[in-house]
């Protein structure tokens, strides 16, 4: 069709609605008790969101934005559906697993770093949250205290040790 015929006044650009965490292909998504409470929070926010944008008066930034919270509530919609809680004080204290606090030695640079592995959502670095399907946390999965474990990145290797396990979020 020639653009004489197109009335650019009626395109509108769909939003470019960012996408949630990755889990792996055919990964059950697991998530702490704490965070399927947040997707829970961020679901009711997006829902008073959608209902105050309903409220507006119709204009071209009120359909972009109702499209824009529209898709992220759906993909929020799909992982809660997707959600298996596991409750953390039902797992093997003695080993790291999903909801673990651990604290490991990173020998060659001798330092201490503690994080909980958690859902891929609720992961936060800034928290010191990493998802189970990080690469330390699969490393670290069924480690004891004491496991001197190699950590691969690409080429290289960063051996550390286990030296605390806690359940205790």
């Amino acid at each position: 069709m020639s653009r004489a015929f197109v009335n650019e006044d009626n395109q509108e650009e769909a939003p470019l609605i960012p996408p949630r965490a990755p889990l792996p292909e055919g990964a059950t998504n697991y998530v702490t008790a704490k965070g399927m409470d947040l997707l829970r929070i961020e679901h009711k926010g997006l829902s008073d969101e959608l209902e105050t944008l309903h409220a507006l008066e119709d204009s071209k930034e009120k359909r972009y934005k109702l499209q824009l919270v529209k898709g992220k509530l759906s993909l929020l919609e799909e992982r809660i559906g997707s959600a298996r809680i596991l409750k953390i004080g039902e797992q093997d204290k003695s080993e790291v697993r999903f909801g673990a606090t651990v604290t490991v030695r990173f020998i060659q640079e001798n330092r201490n770093q503690t994080f909980q592995i958690v859902g891929v959502d609720e992961a936060d670095i800034k928290l010191s949250k990493i998802a189970f399907t990080a690469p330390i946390a699969i490393a670290l999965n069924g480690k004891s205290i004491g496991d001197q474990v190699p950590l691969k990145l690409g080429l290289k290797e960063r051996p550390m040790t286990v030296l605390d396990i806690r359940y205790d979020h």
